[in-house]
């Protein structure tokens, strides 16, 4: 027999079930299932087209982590990853914020090991020949993050492409091998080329929807093709 005592119990059970369900979030993008990873994650519509809208968890105070919104049941190591995307500043966004937005991948189960690129929408448009410089990066998480990439290989791992904050940017990742590259805006040549990739060749893993302090993003029309 239920008694008030139990009742109460259970309610408070529920409760915290609701709870952990809410943050483990999961949902779908196209056919993709994607669930979050140091991020909250929601589907929403914008300029009338079906969206993820991810950002970063804000008890995660380091740059570079895995905080995305990661394909479920996906294991990849040559492909070619496409999706549109567009970034917002949070207005909590720190004076450093560049809303920042990009993709992660070869992500392992753990979320231990990955390798990204992303973009910094603000620089592009900046008065600082070096802030332009440093439009896109790549990094490879837990080891080569961007501050000794840009320490110990200047230049090497970001370069420049025309952007903004709140325009749709396609991206396209060519991974193969141990080398990337990214076309923007289905321009014919990369803007970055990537030739040794820091976890090397033959590593594959699934694929992440990434931000990173201050950004407000969104994601949609994300397609991967094996190669």
């Amino acid at each position: 027999m239920l008694t008030m005592k139990h009742a109460y119990y259970f309610l408070i059970f529920c409760s915290l079930f609701a709870t952990a369900g809410s943050y483990a979030q999961t949902v779908k993008l196209g056919n993709y299932e994607l669930e979050a990873v140091s991020a909250s994650v929601s589907k929403e519509t914008l300029t009338n087209k079906e969206v993820v809208k991810v950002i970063k968890d804000s008890s995660v105070q380091k740059v570079d982590e895995p905080t995305f919104a990661k394909l479920k049941n996906i294991n990849f190591s040559n492909c070619i990853i496409e999706v549109k995307v567009l970034s917002r500043l949070l207005k909590t966004a720190p004076d450093f914020a560049r809303g920042f937005i990009g993709i992660a991948f070869h992500v392992n189960e753990s979320n231990t090991k990955y390798e990204s690129i992303y973009l910094r929408p603000t620089n592009a448009r900046a008065d600082d020949q070096v802030r332009r410089n440093h439009t896109i990066q790549y990094y490879a998480y837990p080891d080569y993050k961007f501050d000794r990439l840009r320490k110990e290989s200047p230049e090497r791992y970001e370069s420049y492409a025309d952007m903004e904050l709140n325009q749709w940017i396609t991206m396209r990742s060519e991974v193969k091998d141990n080398q990337v590259k990214l076309f923007l805006n289905n321009n014919e040549q990369p803007s970055l080329i990537v030739t040794d990739l820091k976890h090397g060749a033959g590593i594959s893993g699934s694929i992440g929807l990434w931000v990173d302090i201050g950004t407000e993003g969104y994601f949609t029309d994300l397609k991967i093709t094996s190669k």
